[in-house]
């Protein structure tokens, strides 16, 4: 990887000023004479409201300002939000209801935002929410994954709020009818919250007619465009900026209400607001995840080769549709819906369902890790009813290394791949061969042992164009603008690395800057492990552009032609010349010369295929049966993430995903009662995995280079948990299974392990 990259571990660039708490989130940048919001929020599921009188918190102290719905539309604001709908199956436009910013006349979630209090302080500001008086009828409340019920929109009688489909569902059936076996299984993927780090948050403040919005958001692009149709200004009177962001998991990639409320409450007061999310709050208010249940079956022919594969998934989708609510379970789920095999046909149809719940479901990679998790719960229990080592079930139906480029059945088209040589890698690694003696040394202390398997892949999403900007400094430093946004994955020291492979400019020298629409004219932002590929895709491209208007200054410089002249990714070279100029001592010159033309240069890249991580996870647990313990004991993980600029990094990105994947299949679940109310908005009712609950994992790769992009990488955001979901499950589901479980479903609590071992045979609920 010589060209592109040294492929090398360096220690974060970032991490110094974090571990010193130097970081730069909204929260550290918000004006210090900021007036504080509050948000009034419904304290039921489902109701028309019949009374919303907020004059006695108006006059409470240090109230500046009470804002309803009413009030945003008397000031001329477009108060619904933007959302994306689908196509339904049989050709009709799947429903498109109406989301406002505040509710207006009915909610429809515990939670749902109705008025926003801003004050001199936050605690006057949620004093004087509690004298905001709140009427409401109640209305019943729909809470099931099934449609029916009583409507939540009125245009949406049924509650679905799409049925949709991929494939040929005749042609599948025609390949079910001529297979020698058939498997089904019914899979439960449960809710999640996503829980970042740092919760939602934003301020705002004008300059004149000017808005300025600092969000913690994935990028600064589509809050930017939709705060403008907002306000109907147009698009540069408004600056967004992202500052430090502490983790956003695919949830602040979409636009949520209250940043538009706060941007009102700052232009009414002409004050700057800002407004922070309480973790309960943000357990009510974010957009939640997983919740469907999913009908899989598959199709094997007498030598017990997979040919066929088809899902009828039902999700909870929330009570609206989102920026990408609809799409989740349908396009991104399709896209890796047939996994690693080699299969005839395949069929998908998802049916989205209203419920009053979080407000729209969509974040974690959504889509990818609900797919692999449904296919790989199959394969396994596949396996186990057709007699077959669930390795070798696999292997049987792998694209075999050869047939790449492979048009998969889903109208994806897989680059390059070798999945026998990961698996092996894997089989090795993780000791396999050891597993029956680690086994029977768990039964002889009255424990069961499992082990799962989860060969999983997943496609790199989002925006394939991105930009890069590089400038030159007159301190002899250099700035390079990208459209990515880091949520704390290490971009600064991804792309500073980079650059300076690319360049020989030192590292030190290099700053990123990043999340300023001011600075910054379009970017993709972050989201779908889309950030390296793109991001280094369109800094190549800048260098190119820069070497390429660099070589006509220096053939007069050097006294050679310009086709004599070579950059060798730290010095520009030509025989006959005894100069060998360095980037920074090109631009030293040309800043000299007066060529200014020189020290700024930009390009923007578009990458012409997806590409396609892949990988195989290996987890073994050990169950106590007397309390329904589990304990992960070994994990494994191997990647194909092709070619790497900081491995050191990638495996920090499995590590985290892992956590998240084991995390959702042993402890985390969303419960609400019959009412639509929350039972786990705090953390002392929604477990999350903690570092005792986890091993040191084995991590190592197998590059098999990507064709989709100059690097040969494939990205790593989100592989973690893709894998870790099945691969616990199975692992659990192993060790039950001779205890006479046959369908065991997330989140494995002890209490619902110890459950399944006393009946041995269904699912607790």
């Amino acid at each position: 990887m010589e060209k592109f990259g040294r492929s090398q571990s360096v220690k974060r660039i970032e991490d110094l000023r974090f571990l010193r708490g130097e970081g730069q989130y909204v929260d550290d940048v918000a004006p210090r004479d900021a007036l504080f919001a509050v948000f009034f929020r419904s304290p039921v599921a489902h109701a028309v409201i019949t009374e919303l009188d907020v004059e006695d918190a108006r006059e409470a102290d240090g109230v500046h300002a009470v804002l309803t719905h009413a009030d945003l539309a008397a000031a001329g604001m477009k108060t619904e939000m933007f959302a994306v709908t689908l196509e339904n199956r049989d050709g009709s436009p799947a429903a498109a209801p109406v989301r406002h910013m505040l509710a207006k006349d009915r909610v429809r979630f515990v939670g749902e935002p109705v008025a926003i209090v801003v004050a001199e302080s936050a605690e006057q500001a949620r004093d004087a929410a509690e004298m905001i008086m709140f009427d409401y009828e109640d209305l019943p409340v729909h809470m099931a994954r099934e449609a029916g019920g009583e409507a939540l929109h009125e245009d949406v009688a049924d509650n679905r709020a799409f049925d949709w489909e991929l494939g040929d569902e005749a042609k599948v059936a025609a390949v079910f009818d001529s297979a020698a076996h058939v498997v089904s299984l019914e899979v439960d993927d449960n809710r999640v919250i996503v829980n970042p780090l740092e919760t939602r948050g934003c301020f705002a403040e004008w300059d004149g007619g000017r808005l300025h919005v600092s969000v913690n958001a994935q990028g600064v692009w589509v809050p930017k465009d939709q705060l403008a149709a907002a306000f109907g200004v147009a698009k540069d009177l408004v600056r967004v900026t992202n500052p430090d962001v502490g983790g956003g998991f695919g949830m602040k990639a979409m636009v949520h209400p209250e940043m538009f409320s706060v941007a009102e409450a700052a232009r009414v007061t002409g004050r700057a607001v800002r407004w922070m999310a309480d973790r309960s709050e943000a357990m009510l208010a974010d957009n939640g995840a997983r919740d469907l249940v999913s009908m899989v079956e598959m199709a094997f022919d007498t030598d017990h080769k997979a040919i066929g594969y088809r899902v009828h998934s039902k999700c909870n989708l929330g009570a609206y549709n989102s920026q990408f609510g609809q799409i989740i379970q349908t396009r991104l789920f399709s896209r890796v819906l047939a996994g690693v095999y080699d299969l005839q046909d395949t069929y998908l149809r998802v049916e989205g369902i209203y419920t009053n719940t979080s407000p729209v479901d969509a974040y974690r990679g959504a889509g990818r890790p609900e797919a692999i998790y449904v296919l790989e719960r199959l394969m396994d229990r596949a396996a186990r009813e057709l007699g077959v080592d669930p390795w070798e079930l696999r292997r049987k139906s792998f694209i075999p290394s050869d047939a790449f480029p492979y048009a998969a059945s889903t109208g994806e088209t897989y680059d390059v791949g070798d999945f026998e040589r990961v698996l092996a890698r894997v089989d090795g690694l993780s000791d396999r061969a050891g597993f029956e003696a680690r086994k029977a040394e768990s039964a002889a202390r009255g424990k069961l042992r499992g082990q799962g398997l989860c060969y999983y892949i997943e496609s790199i999403l989002g925006d394939p164009s991105e930009g890069a900007k590089i400038e030159f400094n007159e301190d002899g430093t250099v700035t390079i603008y990208v459209g990515t946004q880091s949520n704390g994955q290490g971009h600064e020291t991804v792309y500073a690395t980079f650059l300076s492979d690319q360049t020989g400019i030192p590292v030190e020298k290099i700053a990123v800057v990043q999340g300023d629409s001011d600075r910054i004219a379009k970017g993709g932002g972050t989201g779908g492990s889309r950030s390296v590929t793109t991001q280094a895709n369109a800094t190549l491209a800048t260098v190119s552009k820069m070497i390429a208007a660099m070589v006509p200054y220096l053939s007069d410089k050097m006294g050679v032609d310009e086709s004599a002249i070579r950059f060798d990714d730290e010095r520009f070279r030509a025989e006959g010349s005894n100069l060998t100029p360095s980037m920074l001592e090109v631009a030293e010159m040309a800043r000299a010369d007066g060529r200014h033309d020189l020290l700024t240069h930009e390009e923007r890249a578009t990458l012409e295929a997806r590409s396609f991580p892949n990988g195989a996870h290996v987890c073994e647990v050990e169950v106590d049966p007397e309390t329904g313990m589990v304990e992960v004991d070994r994990y494994t993980v191997v990647d194909d993430f092709g070619n790497l600029i900081n491995p050191m990094l990638a495996e920090g990105q499995v590590h985290g995903g892992v956590a998240q994947g084991v995390g959702q299949a042993l402890m985390e679940h969303v419960g609400y009662d019959e009412d639509g109310q929350l039972l786990t908005a705090t953390f002392m009712d929604y477990a999350m995995p903690r570092a005792n609950d986890l091993p040191m994992y084995v991590f190592d790769t197998e590059a098999v280079p990507s064709t989709a992009n100059p690097m040969g990488m494939k990205g790593c955001g989100e592989a973690g948990t893709v894998g870790a979901m099945a691969a616990t499950a199975n692992a659990v589901q192993d060790a039950l299974w001779e205890r006479g479980v046959r369908q065991a479903d997330m989140p494995f609590t002890p209490q619902r392990v110890w459950e399944l071992l006393k009946d041995g045979s269904v699912t607790a609920q």
